[in-house]
């Protein structure tokens, strides 16, 4: 399949683009950093860089114009869209939810008009509404899935929960198929120690989302599936490690950490499950996890 993938230097697309090439698909790159002129070695990832709030240059890329040297007709297989401002607090809220509403809109309209199949679309498990909450609250339940209501507050929720409607509507009025995945908390080998490591050596830190979290290229993995699958429609699924971090027993440490919370803690297969469910996404996706925090860090934290 001919893919591409928008946000391809962020730490999702940096996993996902050689996900794709290691199952044969054909792989196109975009982003905002700046391209260089070199010789790449062999097997590198076409790079375009694309501004994904201009209309124009969305229409090009998708539609193959502005793609290496030279024409290069037909459409793709397949957008894989990871592109945005990844969370609250670095940017103004209005450039948050412009940036990132702005740039799924051109994405998804230039799938339907350039008649692309399919869509896999990086949402959040931000949408619950819980973890950038202004006025704080916490799940209804644990594990989460995707029954559960979302609440958003802030701007980077928001533009993710409308990144999905746009989905929605695109698939009332096209061919198109959308995968809208919600990973958690995205860990790669460098970023484990930085942002896990303090929370397995803490046991009393608490999670709103129930200690999730999942290895980038685990959600790789995932977005491969989704790619690949045949599902109709638009499904929304959540991507997450099967476990807590630091192992933890899931309803004990929630109830210590939030003795007054009115959450019900629902039956998991494991203690140490996670505090979000994927089963929508095995059952769909035949996906499975594979990668823990163990294989970075110690019990304490330290890093392996």
């Amino acid at each position: 399949m001919r893919v591409l993938v928008t946000g391809a230097r962020g730490k999702v697309g940096r996993a996902t683009v050689p996900a794709l090439q290691r199952a044969g698909h054909e792989v196109v790159a975009t982003d905002l950093a700046e391209p260089d002129f070199d010789h790449h070695p062999p097997g590198t990832a076409p790079y375009v860089k694309t501004d994904l709030t201009d209309a124009g240059q969305v229409y090009a890329l998708v539609g193959g114009a502005s793609v290496g040297e030279g024409p290069h007709p037909g459409r793709f297989d397949a957008v894989v869209h990871a592109g945005a401002i990844p969370a609250t607090g670095r940017h103004a809220p209005h450039v948050i939810f412009g940036n990132n509403l702005t740039a799924t809109f051109n994405v998804v309209e230039a799938c339907v008009r350039w008649g692309v199949p399919r869509l896999v679309n990086i949402s959040s498990e931000t949408v619950l509404g819980v973890i950038f909450a202004e006025r704080p609250f916490l799940p209804d339940y644990l594990p989460v899935d995707e029954a559960h209501p979302v609440r958003p507050q802030d701007p980077y929720a928001l533009s993710k929960v409308f990144g999905e409607q746009l989905c929605d509507a695109a698939v009332r009025r096209s061919d198109l198929r959308c995968v809208s995945i919600r990973p958690t908390w995205v860990q790669n080998a460098a970023s484990y120690p930085r942002n896990l490591g303090p929370i397995v050596a803490d046991p009393a830190a608490p999670s709103v989302t129930g200690w999730a979290y999942i290895d980038a290229d685990d959600l790789a993995e995932a977005i491969r599936l989704a790619v690949e699958c045949d599902l109709p429609g638009h499904e929304v699924l959540y991507i997450a490690a099967p476990d807590t971090v630091g192992g933890r027993d899931l309803h004990a440490s929630w109830r210590s950490a939030y003795p007054s919370a009115a959450t019900e803690l629902r039956p998991v297969a494991r203690p140490d499950a996670s505090g979000i469910d994927t089963g929508k996404a095995e059952r769909m996706l035949g996906w499975r996890a594979t990668r823990s925090w163990r294989d970075h860090l110690n019990a304490d934290g330290s890093a392996r």
